[in-house]
């Protein structure tokens, strides 16, 4: 786990963009292609010639995951399809982005427009690789493995020192299960001395590949998909809201198309959705990592871009309730939940199945109560609890917000639900 502050600090950020895009955008038909259509190494690598990326713009991409209110993104440097989009002399038979048309370093422009506009650089990173026959059957394809652990090793040193500072480092499909294909390798009966089986359960080497991560990054964050024990700061439910935690830091992976890699023709999820899940993660004391799909070109799809700058200026007018606040202190429920700041409480509610909801007395004193999404609201005192409620027109499809301000710090409160 992570020292206390480093956690805290990302924990604040609570929405960042995603951005899945690699040989496979020229195809259209998602990241997992290669695979999905059984395509031969020799047939995909030849998309590299077709990769001239045109319409490239990492400064473009950065302001409008600015605009979006998202604080922090993160990059595939290099999907399961092993093509590794900065000039890496680790890449097995160099299938990097210098080897295409394009003959750009994407990660270092993405690195650079990240820092330029405030946001926090966050690399995506798979140590699998479906080119290598060792990922598949790696008792029968050892050296084949071992190459492939290699070539994990040698690229994270690349991003981790040539790169300057990097605040997250996302991996996927790193976790020893994975290799030989969802194998379960605590059947399977091996010398636990020898790492060089590939059917060593610590086969990556991702203890001490971790620990010299945090050698070359002190101040990095790094998720749950990597190594032995699945170890990571933060855990990563995938296209769901996590639960309420408190104690261990999560973030939802989501998707604002319904997919990964660009698939043309897909209409963004609503405003709605956005601010929903958002709020609902943040209510959890979790984060949202939005995904956005570009084309082959480097472009982000017009329609997205709309959306995206609707959750920003949702953000901009709401974003205190969401922004460095926490989760609770009291779990969400199917229709509202809260945030929290100091002795501040915001009290969101997405879906109004009833006239009102209710607040909790504590034995603190409230202050003021005030509504940041209405002019029109109602709040009635009872012995237990502070009824509160706004016109059936102010109760807005993505979220109603009321915000409660004690005479002292939230955390410090005691109350219990009452309905």
């Amino acid at each position: 786990m992570a020292e206390l502050p480093r956690m805290e600090d990302w924990k604040d950020l609570r929405f960042g963009m995603f951005i899945h895009w690699g040989l496979y955008s020229l195809l259209g038909r998602g990241e997992w292609v290669m695979y999905n259509e059984a395509i031969p190494e020799e047939e995909y690598r030849k998309l590299a010639d077709r990769f001239t990326a045109e319409k490239f713009d990492a400064g473009k991409w950065a302001r409008i995951a600015k605009d979006a209110g998202m604080k922090y993104m993160v990059l595939t440097t290099r999907h399961h399809d092993g093509f590794s989009l900065w000039d890496s002399p680790g890449s097995i038979r160099s299938f990097t982005s210098m080897n295409t048309p394009a003959r750009k370093d994407f990660v270092r422009e993405f690195a650079e427009a990240c820092r330029a506009e405030g946001l926090k650089v966050g690399f995506y990173y798979s140590p699998l690789d479906w080119r290598c026959p060792g990922f598949f059957f790696p008792e029968m394809y050892r050296k084949s493995a071992l190459e492939m652990r290699q070539q994990t090793h040698d690229q994270i040193k690349e991003l981790m020192t040539e790169y300057g500072k990097v605040d997250i480092l996302w991996f996927d499909g790193g976790t020893d299960e994975w290799l030989g294909w969802a194998r379960d390798f605590n059947k399977v009966e091996v010398p636990p001395a020898d790492p060089e089986n590939p059917l060593h359960v610590g086969f990556w080497g991702g203890r001490e590949l971790m620990e010299k991560i945090r050698e070359w990054q002190p101040g990095i964050v790094m998720n749950n998909r990597f190594g032995e024990n699945n170890s990571g700061d933060f855990v990563t439910p995938e296209q769901y809201i996590g639960n309420f935690d408190t104690e261990q830091p999560w973030e939802s992976c989501m998707t604002l198309t319904g997919t990964w890699g660009y698939i043309p023709g897909r209409d963004p999820h609503s405003l709605r959705w956005i601010i929903r899940s958002l709020v609902m993660a943040a209510t959890g004391d979790g984060n949202m990592l939005l995904n956005v799909g570009p084309k082959a070109d480097g472009e982000i799809e017009p329609a997205e871009i709309r959306r995206l700058q609707e959750a920003g200026e949702w953000l901009a007018e709401y974003g205190e309730a969401i922004y460095g606040t926490r989760g609770g202190p009291l779990p969400n429920s199917a229709q509202e939940g809260m945030t929290y700041k100091d002795n501040v409480l915001y009290l969101h509610v997405w879906e109004w199945n009833k006239e009102a909801v209710f607040l909790p007395k504590t034995d603190g004193k409230v202050l003021t109560i005030s509504c940041l999404t209405a002019d029109d609201f109602t709040c009635e005192e009872t012995s237990d609890v502070w009824k509160l409620s706004v016109g059936e027109k102010d109760r807005r499809a993505e979220d109603t917000i009321f915000k409660v301000e004690w005479d002292r710090p939230v955390r410090d409160l005691c109350f219990e639900r009452k309905e």
